[in-house]
């Protein structure tokens, strides 16, 4: 089931399957969001959680015993309550005055099979003016200390407007910076060998298809706000994501896919050929029984008469 909620410039909606957001429109009807095409992607902005990215033979250990999980963890494979505000049932949506709902997901006995954790997951979108905040919090209901990473994948379209191609936009950091690109296998683990990468005038990284041949792209000690936007056009969107230490970007492998995946990581995927510990692996958030972990990220639509090169600032 999906539900919306709009305010006077957005119109958001999610479906409670992962909790994935399904639509980012601004008042004038343009869609920002990748609408999936199984060809190419065949997802839209996909949850993580509790693990982000790819575990060796997907598998980890905790407690000296071994389980098996999905790449990207369990949530977006799941289907979650909607937990506020109220559901309207005749039209399957959010009151029309709503700027804000929330999805919950209680581990289960399944679940515990993938993780054994007892904990309460949320992810709530609100509407702030032009821009969308994510917020994920995590509950830890059990005893024993939980460890978990978070992280968002939205596919944002490129170009957003007509007249444009893919190769007229770039990605921009709010100042510059030198960051450095996380090693990957050709299998998407950790080698260990992190390198500089080199921004055009140590803030634009000029979007290709090529790019991403080799998969993603994940940065580390980079700014914490990005933007996708092209000199030539009007329309533009920024994601902010203080929470985070790292961020991805990706499409599909060597294809001339019609937008770009933006993603805020908490941490890393499996070292190659190491089954992790969870309660090694030094990137992962452990949270002590009774507590509760939250982070927030943001997406903001910015639609510019004539097209204006610097950040706004909330």
């Amino acid at each position: 089931m999906e539900y919306t909620i709009k305010n006077e410039y957005l119109t958001v909606t999610a479906s409670d399957a992962g909790a994935e957001l399904q639509s980012i429109k601004s008042a004038d009807g343009t869609e920002y969001l990748w609408q999936a095409d199984p060809a190419i992607w065949s997802e839209k902005a996909p949850n993580i959680f509790p693990y982000v990215a790819r575990l060796t033979d997907g598998a980890y250990t905790l407690d000296g015993k071994t389980y098996n999980m999905k790449i990207h963890g369990l949530v977006k494979y799941q289907t979650l309550a909607l937990e506020a505000p109220a559901c309207d049932e005749n039209a399957f949506s959010i009151h029309p005055a709503a700027d804000h709902m929330t999805f919950r997901l209680d581990s289960t006995e399944q679940i515990r099979e993938q993780y054994p954790s007892d904990f309460i997951y949320r992810i709530t979108y609100a509407l702030k003016g032009k821009q969308l905040f994510i917020t994920t919090s995590v509950e830890n209901t059990g005893t024993e200390r939980m460890y978990f990473g978070l992280g968002g994948h939205p596919g944002f379209s490129v170009p957003m407007e007509e007249g444009l191609s893919f190769e007229d936009y770039f990605l921009e950091f709010d100042r510059p910076s030198h960051p450095y690109r996380v090693g990957f296998t050709d299998a998407c683990f950790l080698t260990g060998r992190d390198e500089p990468y080199l921004l055009e005038n140590d803030r634009r990284i000029p979007l290709r298809h090529e790019l991403f041949d080799h998969d993603a792209i994940v940065l580390k000690h980079a700014p914490k706000t990005v933007r996708i936007a092209s000199d030539r056009g009007k329309r533009s969107v920024t994601v902010r994501y203080p929470d985070f230490m790292y961020i991805g970007f990706w499409h599909a492998v060597k294809k001339d896919a019609p937008y770009v995946c933006v993603e805020p990581w908490t941490s890393l995927p499996s070292r190659d050929g190491i089954i992790e510990d969870f309660s090694c692996q030094s990137d992962l958030i452990g949270l002590e029984g009774g507590k509760t972990y939250s982070s927030t990220w943001s997406i903001e639509i910015i639609v510019n008469d004539k097209n204006n090169l610097s950040f706004t600032i909330i």
